[in-house]
């Protein structure tokens, strides 16, 4: 059995949990969620605490004890208080402009990018080269980060094109002179 699995969940004062078979809907002050696990999974209520079983102990099974209780947790934390993840934009040129519900992106291409961003994550631009992009639903908005990165990803050499705010990106030499 998974350790992850094992521990319980506790519902904070002001979300709401219901559990319909194998659909899981939360709601709090932020927004609700929804999310069904498989059927060899089973979620119980009792009080303020949510906890997580399997049927067998199989290892796929096991896998997804563990996820199944870190998604429930990630889903009543998010309708809490939220996720952010921000990304940084580096290079000679490269900005990012919003514009309605769009991300248009100017990454040294011979045209402008225009990213439509999915219901349920809001973006804030500041300076022209930090998106800050906030949700309530951590697999959608990672998601919604990837794929705004994939767009230029940081290319090796002199760093140019579109970091997580936290990451290091491993520098090569280039080229020397004889």
């Amino acid at each position: 059995m998974s350790r992850i699995g094992k521990k319980p969940i506790e519902i904070p004062k002001g979300v709401d949990v219901n559990i319909n078979g194998q659909n899981v809907a939360v709601k709090g002050p932020k927004g609700s969620l929804q999310k069904s696990f498989p059927s060899e999974i089973s979620i119980t209520k009792k009080d303020d605490v949510l906890s997580v079983t399997i049927a067998n102990t199989d290892k796929e099974t096991g896998a997804l004890h563990g996820l199944s209780r870190t998604l429930i947790a990630n889903m009543i934390e998010g309708v809490m208080k939220g996720f952010e993840k921000t990304l940084e934009i580096s290079g000679v040129g490269y900005k990012a402009m919003l514009q309605g519900k769009n991300i248009v992106l100017t990454l040294g291409y011979s045209h402008q990018i225009t990213y439509p961003l999915p219901a349920g994550i809001d973006a804030a631009i500041d300076k022209q080269t930090v998106v800050k992009l906030k949700g309530i639903d951590k697999e959608l908005l990672g998601q919604t980060a990837s794929n705004i990165r994939s767009l230029r990803g940081p290319e090796p050499y002199k760093g140019k094109g579109v970091k997580y705010k936290d990451e290091r990106i491993v520098r090569k030499e280039g080229k020397t002179g004889k």
